[in-house]
């Protein structure tokens, strides 16, 4: 399949539906009023992750992505069907950019993920909305709103633990190939590798990791020379890096001054990438020469706190060996065997020569504690009566607590009635309450009662 890591595409979100202008007419309702409704909702434009998708080929050829519109709204107060979402599949770890602006939109980072990239349109309101006590039968309804248009630019950045780095021809791809189930091209000549291939790296049962072969690196590829910034974007994803070195006489280069150039390309291009973890390994150790410079190399290495890895992907020596330490620098630990290489020797402590001078320790051991001066008691005097001690409060005998010995408990004392100087109040719990408030009867008998007595007098 063809690898395509960049592409250009436009998306519209679907048309809202129009309201409709309708009246109710049915038998024995009259007067019936607006019956119109609503607009559907238009479609809106989705991308979701489909980690099964490797590459934008099948968005390449694709001018334009539009969604469905809304149907208009009918009478009876029947609204419009809206319509379905467009939803667009697209490989893990693609970034939508706007092209008007050059704006970062989303970055689809994660699997099964959902975006809304161009939203629909509105439906229009019917005229059952537009109904008031002065217009009891409106003519009119509204439109439904155009769907949003965009025009983007999708970039996809490979989504890996490990990134793959070095110059053309110093065995990333046979490297990959020999520890992972990737079978990326390999051949004699330079830039053999075009596209970046992705293979899982299996330490345990457990234990896995993805990694990246990312094309050869040049001098210049941050301005643009070989090829360029194309593929040096898709080392950004990674979080870590594993630097491959070769002795290649044929072109004059040497290994240190290799590392130095890709190390500068990097600092050029995201100063975060050089300072992202790595691990630097010297390639095809079955090859005598690479032994014989070796040595050198890992002292010119040591002096930048670098160790370095001598590997051979044809012979499988050291393979195992820099994969695990890889897998420790994935999660966040550092590698065992390269820490073990920078650690310097602890100086041996000193032994302490400062002693006591004889003329300092003389007065000291003749030095004695001093006895604490005691208090002299006084003696009394003579006729002088001896002060009374305090005498001891006596305890009625009764029941004790075991926190306080010789503390009588009181017994509870009950609570005092209380005495209603109004007989015709009740008494709920000590507390009064008003009494009952005279009926309308009541007052009319009073009145009776009144008059009757005036006339008696």
């Amino acid at each position: 399949m063809k690898f395509v890591d960049s592409c250009e595409v436009v998306v519209r979100g679907g048309k809202g539906g129009n309201g409709a202008v309708a009246f109710r007419r049915e038998k024995f309702v009259p007067f019936g009023g607006p019956s119109g409704g609503d607009g559907g909702r238009g479609g809106d434009v989705v991308f979701v992750v489909d980690p099964g998708i490797s590459t934008l080929l099948d968005l390449t050829y694709v001018r334009a992505i539009e969604a469905g519109h809304g149907e208009n709204g009918q009478g009876a107060d029947c609204y419009g069907r809206g319509a379905e979402d467009r939803l667009v599949r697209v490989p893990l770890g693609t970034q939508v950019w706007d092209r008007e602006t050059d704006k970062l939109l989303f970055d689809l980072g994660e699997p099964d993920m959902r975006v809304v990239v161009a939203k629909g349109g509105k439906g229009g309101r019917g005229n059952m909305h537009f109904a008031t006590s002065f217009d009891r039968a409106p003519r009119r309804s509204e439109p439904g709103d155009e769907g949003e248009e965009r025009s983007l630019r999708l970039e996809l950045k490979v989504m890996a633990d490990v990134g793959l780095l070095g110059f053309p021809n110093v065995g990333k791809s046979t490297f990959i190939a020999a520890s992972s189930r990737a079978r990326p091209k390999v051949a004699d000549y330079p830039f053999t590798t075009l596209v970046p291939s992705l293979g899982v790296v299996r330490i345990d049962e457990d234990a896995t990791f993805v990694m990246a072969d990312i094309p050869g690196l040049i001098p210049g590829a941050a301005d643009g020379a070989g090829l360029g910034i194309r593929f040096l974007k898709h080392v950004e994803r990674t979080r870590a890096l594993l630097h491959l070195l070769s002795l290649d006489y044929g072109e004059g280069r040497e290994p240190f001054a290799d590392y130095e150039a890709i190390r500068r390309e990097l600092g050029k291009f995201d100063p975060e990438l050089a300072r992202r973890p790595t691990l630097v390994a010297l390639t095809k150790a079955d090859l005598p020469d690479v032994r014989e410079a070796y040595e050198g190399l890992k002292k010119r290495f040591l002096k930048k706190k670098v160790h370095l890895y001598l590997v051979s992907a044809a012979t499988g020596e050291g393979v195992k060996e820099l994969l695990r330490d890889l897998f420790h620098l994935v999660r966040g630990e550092g590698p065992a065997h390269a820490l073990a290489a920078l650690e310097e020797p602890e100086p041996k402590p000193k032994k302490s020569t400062a002693k006591k001078s004889s003329k300092t320790a003389a007065p000291a051991a003749k030095a004695k504690k001093k006895p604490e001066p005691t208090k002299k008691s006084t003696p009394a005097k003579k006729g002088a009566k001896a002060a009374p001690a305090p005498a001891k409060k006596k305890t009625k005998p009764g029941r004790e607590t075991a926190a306080h010995p010789g503390v009588k408990l009181m017994k509870k004392q009950p609570k005092p009635k209380v005495v209603d100087e109004h007989p015709k109040r009740r008494i709920d719990g000590g507390k009064t309450k008003n009494p009952k408030r005279p009926t309308p009867k009541d007052v009319s008998r009073a009145k009776t009662k009144n008059k009757r007595r005036k006339k008696g007098r």
